[in-house]
């Protein structure tokens, strides 16, 4: 399952992508409630955030985790690869994201 269906389901943690059309560029973080975390991100909320500059983000992928603890270093994991082809190829392979979630678990 994905999409905001399962997060009604399943209130662990998710990783999340969003993608912004206006910027063409991604942002990366981890939450317990993705569909407040996008509304805060579009409104601005995260002052020192880098996604303060744009109001147009989207949910490009996102990867549901077990914990907080999970979701953060699945986090820091995708965060370090800092590569849009990697981002591209989470979406397209869920083989990575279910390696990612054993290895992080």
């Amino acid at each position: 399952m994905s999409g905001f269906f399962c997060l009604y389901l399943n209130m662990g943690h998710f990783v999340y992508i969003l993608f912004s059309e206006k910027l063409d560029s991604y942002y990366v973080g981890e939450t317990s409630n993705l569909h407040n975390r996008l509304k805060w991100h579009n409104e601005k909320e995260f002052s020192k955030a880098y996604s303060k500059i744009t109001d147009d983000w989207a949910i490009f992928y996102q990867i549901d985790c077990n914990d907080i603890s999970q979701a953060r270093k699945i986090e820091k994991h995708i965060k370090a690869m800092k590569s849009r082809i990697y981002f591209q190829n989470l979406k397209m392979h869920s083989e990575i994201s279910e390696k990612l979630l054993e290895k992080y678990t």
